[in-house]
């Protein structure tokens, strides 16, 4: 798990960077790679990177990583910086010529890229975000993993284009502006999403979509570009069994999760997905460290039932493992979300990026460096039962008032969609609502959703939470863990577990019991015989801490911020600063773009 940073030039342009302004701009991801650091450069091309050393942490793994073919001219045939793990490493070299000089997956990818190009991007199985650097093709591939779990950001502007691993390494590039898309201000209100589709807070910054690759061309004025799609779902049940082959795949994956050359430990919350994912690490790491978050003093006459801490301690007893827990009040929880705003130079998405990094902290400070962790199972296995049977009660009405991409919007929706124009000043939301790009954004995932399913019904909305709900889960998790020089690894949202599960007929994953839900079918029978009741059992549960309550303190920023006095309504930011924790659904968004807009 590294970060990386790099830039490309057209012909007779100068990259403008000395080696000591790009090492200091490389070193702005030093929390992502305290390990080692590399730069390499050509005429066109600034490739930086720094290392978290997981696998074979000898100089070997050094990056950015050079294929020689011993030609006359001493120049290297590719060059890599590369930011991931790969779990199908020992595969890859199985087909491979070698020889080989190190153990790192690094050599692996680098070696695979350089003797197969672009055929070797189907046969990837990791979690990955990397730039590599055809020198005699004179062109740059920049590509990320089927399901997102690795970010990478990109700004293009006349003749250059610019990338990094985080927004905030990329706005710290000279060349980068660090201003605010307005779409995107009010597409964050709205789904408290800093990413939709390619878009991201800032003007001109760019995501690369998860499974797509870019291929820029050196040779050209303006930087030729093509991109594809390098990876579609699609899986073979393999058997008749669903809960055999549940049990299986979720095996499996865990198991390559664990491939690690320092310590490694999982995230316990004590919810079905996270005690699955330790019971298997168990049996391969006799002595596993598990570790929770949550608040050790609930707030008197609380009746929310057992915390996240209690149950998570159970299921460490049951398990057996040397569990420890980082421990949030309000006091902490301000203070890392301040930071944490700060850290990344964007809003916050959900309240649990502070819980997570606190858990990331505290499993650092105890020596651990890679650590398990559960998103991706309610996506692929059908875990939220709220929006899926809303849009089952959509799919059956006779009448649809809007398109079934709206309809995602509007169930899931924090600022209103209707509620914009209470919100923003008529000014603002002139360019903003024109289009309806955030309505269209979701109407293009969702057909995207449906040609993944195979058709509009049931099947489509729930590959819809995983293109977005699911890909901003994991983007959560990296900048969490990776701002506290943490790799988090998600054995459920694993391209072969994706492609498995969505094979499996959505009701066969959820089944409705009046107004109950049975959800996660298959990986509750896959683990029932093994797991007690209460985790079996136990239904989603939501952010164990009183955000709402909490997050009020910092209210006052409503009235006090620049940025939003001039965006919104004063009517709008005095109604939501005189009640916050009643009406947090809009002061957290709100109190979020406040925050920002000191960074900016």
């Amino acid at each position: 798990m590294c970060g990386i940073v790099g830039m490309v030039v057209a012909p007779g342009r100068d990259l403008g960077l000395t080696d000591a302004h790009a090492a200091r701009w490389r070193d702005t991801l030093a929390h992502r790679g305290p390990d080692d650091a590399g730069l390499w450069r050509d005429e066109q091309v600034l490739l930086g990177h720094r290392r978290l050393a997981i696998l074979d942490p000898t100089p070997g793994g050094h990056q950015p990583y050079e294929v020689r073919t011993g030609a006359a001219d001493d120049r290297p045939d590719l060059v890599l910086s590369y930011n991931g793990e790969l779990y199908n490493d020992a595969a890859l070299r199985d087909e491979l010529p070698g020889p080989w000089r190190t153990r790192c997956d690094t050599e692996t990818l680098a070696s695979a890229l350089h003797r197969w190009a672009d055929g070797a991007l189907p046969r990837l199985r990791g979690m990955y975000a990397f730039a590599a650097y055809d020198v005699r093709g004179r062109s740059l591939t920049l590509t990320r993993d089927p399901l997102g779990v690795k970010p990478l950001f990109y700004w293009r502007g006349p003749g250059v284009v610019v990338f990094a691993s985080e927004i905030a390494a990329l706005v710290a590039h000279p060349l980068v502006p660090a201003r605010p898309d307005p779409a995107m201000v009010r597409g964050y209100a709205t789904t408290i999403r800093t990413v939709l589709d390619d878009r991201t807070m800032y003007e001109g910054v760019r995501a690369l979509r998860p499974g797509e690759a870019l291929r820029l061309d050196l040779t050209k004025a303006e930087l030729g570009e093509r991109r594809w799609m390098h990876w579609a779902p699609g899986g073979d049940r393999g058997t008749p069994d669903t809960i055999v082959r549940t049990r299986d795949v979720i095996t499996e994956s865990v198991r390559a999760h664990l491939r690690s050359d320092v310590p490694t430990c999982a995230l316990l919350s004590g919810g079905l997905d996270s005690t699955i994912i330790s019971f298997i690490a168990r049996a391969s790491a006799p002595h596993l460290r598990t570790y929770c978050a949550g608040d050790p003093h609930p707030e008197p006459g609380d009746d929310r039932g057992p915390s996240d801490l209690e149950i998570a301690r159970d299921a460490a007893a049951f398990l057996d493992t040397d569990h420890a827990e980082a421990h949030l009040d309000d006091a902490a929880f301000l203070e890392g979300w301040r930071g944490m705003v700060q850290h990344l130079r964007t809003p916050m998405s959900t309240p649990n990026e502070v819980a997570i990094h606190a858990v990331a902290a505290r499993l650092r400070a105890d020596g651990c460096i890679v650590t398990l962790s559960g998103e991706g199972a309610d996506e692929l296995f059908a875990g939220y039962d709220v929006p899926l049977r809303a849009a089952a009660e959509y799919l059956a009405a006779d009448e649809h008032p809007c398109t079934p991409g709206e309809f995602a919007l509007r169930a899931a929706c924090w600022v209103p969609v209707d509620g914009a124009q209470a919100i923003f000043r008529e000014g603002m939301l002139d360019s903003v609502l024109e289009g309806r790009w955030l309505e269209r954004t979701y109407d293009a995932e969702f057909d995207a959703a449906a040609h993944d399913a195979g058709g509009t019904g049931l099947e489509a909305f729930s590959v819809m939470l995983r293109r977005v709900n699911l890909t901003g889960l994991v983007h959560r998790l990296d900048t969490a863990t990776m701002a506290a020089s943490v790799e988090g690894r998600t054995p459920f949202a694993d391209a072969r577990v994706a492609g498995f599960a969505e094979s499996v007929p959505i009701d066969e994953r959820i089944a409705w019991d009046g107004p109950g839900a049975r959800t996660k079918i298959p990986l509750r029978e896959a683990f029932r015989a093994d797991l007690p009741g209460i985790v079996t059992d136990r239904p989603k549960a939501s952010f164990p801490l009183p955000f709402q309550r909490w997050a009020a303190a910092e209210a006052p920023r409503l009235l006090g911020s620049a940025l939003l006095a001039e965006w919104c309504q004063p009517e709008a930011l005095a109604f939501v600063a005189e009640a916050p924790a009643e009406r947090w659904h809009l002061a957290w968004p709100l109190i979020n773009l406040a925050m920002w807009g000191e960074t900016l």
